[in-house]
This record gives C-alpha cells, structure tokens and sequence, in this order.
C-alpha cells in the first residue's frame, strides 16, 4: 500500500498514532512528554546500545530512534532506512492507520532517509490473494514533523516512493498479464499522467526498422514485439543534449531454444526489471519536473522456443548493419539492448545509460548488494554516477573494461558472436554492447538486485525497484 506522505506542524498527536522520536543521545527526556515510567524504559534500553526502543501503551505505538555516531556516511544512512523498515512493521503489526516521525535534531536529511524507509517498506503485492483487502497493510499516511521536512522535499519523496512502487508492480506482475503490447500500453498511461511524450513502435515499424535483433528474439512467440519512445522534455532543460535510458523489456524468458531449466524459469518475469526501471525514472523525473530533458527507449518482447524461433547458428543482422552469429538464445537481452542502443545515437546524447537484468555472472560476483557497470562515460560522469548509486545505497560496482575482453566475440563467420565463453560473463556482455554504441555510454547489470527471494528491509521481496532511486538521484544532481 502506497503511504501519503506529508509535513506536519502540530504536535497534538492522535491516541491512535503511531509516534517515532529522532534524537540524539544527549536528547533532554523530558521534553519528549512521555512519563516517567516510559523515560526510565528508555533510559534503561540506553545502556544496552539500543538504536530503536519500542514503547507500546495502550494500542499506540512509541519509538526512539537514535543516532549513535555511525562515521561512515553512506552507512548511517542505510541504517536509518532500516530503521524505518522496522518501524512501519510495528505500526503494521499494532493496526495503525497514520504514524507521524518529529525530528529533534537538527539534521537536514535523517527524517527523510527514516520516511523513505517507512514508506518503501510498506509497499504489497497482493492483487491475487482472495483475502488481499483484509490483509492489507494498516498504515495509510505519514506526517513528518522537523525543521528540513519541507513541501519541496515531501514531494520528491512521494514522487520517489511512487516510481519505485511502479517499477516493482511492474516486475511483479505475470507476463499472462504484462506482455509486450501491455507494458507499452503502461507507459503510455503513466505518460498520459505525468506529461511525457510516448511513442509505440508496432511490428510493422519495427520490421521497417529493421531492429533485427529485437524481431529474431520475438519470433517464437505469438506475442508481436513492442518499441516504446519515452520522451521528458521541460522548456527550461539544463542539459542542451538529452540523457538517453535504455531498459532490457524481456516480459518473459525462457530461454528460447537453449531452454532454461524449470528452477532457473521460475522468476523470469523479473526479466524486464530495466525496462521498469527507466519507465519509472523518467516517470519521477517528470512528477518531480526536474529540468532535465531525458530519453527512454524500451524494446520489448518474450523469448520462447516456439514458432519459428530463432536457433543457435543463426546469423542476425542488427540495426546498425552489424552481423551477429547467435550461439545461445538465452543471451537475449543483449540482442534487443544492441538495436535500441544503436537507435540511441540518433539523439546525439549526452551520455546513455542502460539497466538490464543481463548476466548471471553479474548476481554470482556481487550478489544483490550492489549494481555491476561498465561503459566508456569519462571519469568525471562514472564519478557523479558512483555518488548517487552510495547516497541512496544502490551501489555501484565497477568491472574492468579491457579490450581483451572483445577479443572473445569474435565470430568465424560473422561480425560477432552473440556469447564470450566461460569467463567474464558479465564483461564480455558488456563488450557485446559497446558494439552498437557511438557516445559516451554505461552499462548496468542489475540481474543481482532486480528480484531478490528473501525479504530485505525497506527493499521487499520479489521486485525491489532497482535502480530507480539511483537515476532519480542522479537526474536531479543533473539540474545542479
């Protein structure tokens, strides 16, 4: 359940709100106006090191969250979304509708990563339960009380908290239910909403195209393949030269014919994440009318073993003229990522930037604590990039982008192969993809994070929405 989130200046609270009190460890107790018996409680917690002291009194719910000196930055952020993980689960399991946070520091950014986690951690996905109404999430809005809890900054926030919730809907949602067609028609609906231009290529203009690639995926589906052109561009944009995001839409994948194993099948409705993840961002982007004009291109299809499927031997020739020898079909993303890359240049970019779930080689070296990237972007803009991916901590990982690597895809009867072979997965994917680029571009690999099967705080299960708080952060850097 999306959580309404808005600043507050009265301090009466409600006997059936759910109160947490940021403070420092020197806070003065008596100014909280708790009783005795609660500021004894607290005291005593103190003393064990306890960050979040949980006080339950007649069906309300009291927290003190306190910042215990935590040096690392980056770190001590994460820890206070966390914390507000754990306190939208209390006001859950209590049954409170609203919870309100009052910031007695003075911190211009503590309320916010507390809300954010509140918010995000309150997030469901449960539209096929028979009983969803009733096992709803109680918590319905948030107030925040503190010095910094502007109208501005509670904006981004519910923006932010908006697009994230979309993406994982998205990721969430069966491809019985989110095919090709479906999530062209979500965008244009979003687009509708928050002003942005939509166009939707049909297989006919995309055959006419020639988006070999993205055509050769699709042929063993009955479903038709869809192109879909976000485009966000306010009159007062900071950058003369769009930013240009590419999203992996793979509603589906099977594999193809070098079919996947049941178990490995089973989550692949994740497989479009990055595709998610640029509609949502540009979707924020647009809620929160960041003056900054930005591009995202969404090519999108499944990948099944039917029809006339493509086959390992095939030699595709891509938009860009470019011929590729497929030897796995299972190394689908990059097939319809290089049209939509190459179709990219177009737009003369500042730099593009592209989100798939692409290689298991990326989630086997990192995990889902962090974002692999790579690309030929300058130093200064990876930089800019890294620092949002810690502010919001999306981390990003940066992998070796030698020329070596290139060396793998050489094809015998083509331009390139479509795989590198058994080392450096990842990399040589990637390598694969600077073929279709002529600007500065990066590549993220979010196969680690995208979905992950256990809960992990405010992030959830199943679809987590990442990457989308990164490029939210990193546009609006850009308008600085």
């Amino acid at each position: 359940m999306s959580v309404k989130i808005q600043s507050s200046k009265n301090s009466a609270n409600a006997s059936n709100e759910a109160i947490l009190h940021l403070v420092k460890k020197t806070q003065k107790w008596e100014a909280l106006d708790l009783d005795k018996e609660a500021i004894a409680y607290v005291k005593a917690q103190l003393k064990k090191e306890k960050n979040l002291i949980s006080i339950a009194n007649l069906g309300k719910v009291e927290v003190i969250a306190l910042d215990l000196g935590e040096k690392d930055e980056v770190k001590r952020r994460e820890n206070l979304r966390k914390l507000g993980a754990n306190f939208c689960g209390l006001v859950n399991a209590a049954g409170l509708n609203t919870a309100r946070i009052i910031d007695h520091t003075d911190s211009v950014s503590d309320w916010y990563d507390i809300a954010e986690g509140v918010s995000l951690a309150n997030y469901q996905f449960i539209k096929y339960r028979k009983d969803a109404k009733k096992e709803l999430n109680s918590l319905e809005a948030l107030a925040v009380q503190g010095k910094h809890a502007t109208d501005a900054a509670i904006h981004k926030l519910n923006c932010t908290v908006d697009a994230v919730f979309w993406a994982r809907d998205l990721v969430n949602e069966p491809v019985i239910t989110l095919d090709a067609l479906r999530i062209a028609a979500e965008a244009e609906l979003r687009g509708k909403e928050a002003g942005i231009k939509v166009e939707v290529l049909n297989k006919t203009k995309i055959e006419a195209l020639k988006f070999g690639g993205l055509l050769a995926v699709n042929s063993g589906s009955q479903t038709p393949p869809t192109f879909t052109i976000m485009e966000y561009k306010p009159k007062k944009a900071v950058n003369k030269k769009p930013i240009v995001l590419v999203g992996k839409g793979v509603v589906y994948d099977t594999g193809g014919l070098s079919l996947k194993p049941t178990a490995g099948m089973d989550t692949m409705k994740c497989d479009m994440a990055g595709a998610a993840a640029v509609m949502a961002a540009i979707y924020g982007a647009a809620s929160m009318e960041l003056p900054v004009h930005v591009v995202a291109l969404i090519p999108a299809t499944d990948n099944r073993p039917g029809e006339m499927a493509y086959t390992p031997g095939d030699v595709i020739t891509m938009y860009n003229g470019l011929t590729v020898e497929v030897l796995n079909t299972d190394a689908e993303g990059r097939m319809i990522l290089a049209d939509a890359l190459a179709y990219a240049g177009k737009y003369d970019p500042e730099v593009v930037m592209d989100f798939a779930t692409l290689t298991g080689a990326a989630a086997a070296a990192i995990g889902q604590y962090g974002i692999v990237y790579m690309g030929t972007a300058d130093e200064k803009v990876k930089a800019g990039m890294k620092q949002s991916g810690d502010a919001v901590y999306e981390r990003l990982v940066e992998f070796p982008f030698w020329d070596e690597y290139k060396e793998l895809l050489k094809s015998d009867i083509a331009d390139l192969k479509n795989i590198g072979g058994p080392v450096g997965g990842a990399i040589t994917a990637g390598k694969f993809l600077e073929h279709f680029t002529s600007y500065p571009w990066m590549h993220f690999d979010i196969a680690g994070p995208a979905y992950i099967k256990g809960n992990d705080s405010y992030r959830g299960k199943n679809g987590t929405g990442s990457a989308v708080r990164f490029l939210l952060d990193y546009l609006e850097n850009r308008t600085k």
